[in-house]
């Protein structure tokens, strides 16, 4: 190596670090296994001001969706979309009944998310509303609504020993 090679090397910047890959950080093109089910990811909707991810998870013709959000702990739901409509945005009730199964309001948030891949919205991006709900039991239920349109969920809490990154696209 000659000393110029030597000197030019020593000058030069240190390339940046690679961001960490997270659970929050998932995206298309990702495999990840939930409750011994391996699903690629096809989508991922990342509301602006929380530290929480919607993930659309395919498995064959099989579409689930997977909540990740951090708290003092990370919290997995695992959801699949069920036939409903409700008649207006303001009347979204703070208990529902679905199948003998009582459902309370556990929380109600409005953000602007970022889309990237297959999303249950097809806009680019734009204001979300959702109520999460929960029963007695491990069960939830999510209601979204984007643009006039109305999107039902029904799932259960993961333990986030069940959930695990395998590999990645990118």
């Amino acid at each position: 190596m000659s000393l110029f090679q030597r000197v030019k090397n020593i000058l030069k910047k240190p390339e940046p670090l690679k961001a960490e890959r997270s659970v929050l950080t998932l995206g298309p093109g990702d495999v990840i296994e939930v409750s011994l089910v391996t699903y690629q990811i096809a989508g991922r909707t990342k509301p602006v001001n929380r530290n929480a991810v919607w993930l659309t998870l395919r498995d064959g013709a099989d579409i689930r969706y997977l909540s990740i959000e951090e708290r003092e702990r990370t919290l997995y739901g695992l959801y699949s979309v069920i036939d409903g409509r409700l008649d207006s945005f303001d009347e979204v009730p703070t208990e529902i009944e679905l199948d003998g199964i009582h459902y309370y309001l556990d929380e109600q948030f409005y953000s602007r998310i970022v889309e990237d891949g297959n999303t249950p919205f097809t806009s680019a991006g734009g204001d979300l509303h959702v109520w999460n709900f929960q029963s007695d039991g491990r069960k939830l239920l999510r209601i979204e609504w984007q643009n006039g349109r109305f999107m039902l969920y029904e799932g259960e809490s993961i333990l986030p020993a069940d959930v695990e990154w395998l590999r990645g696209g990118a």
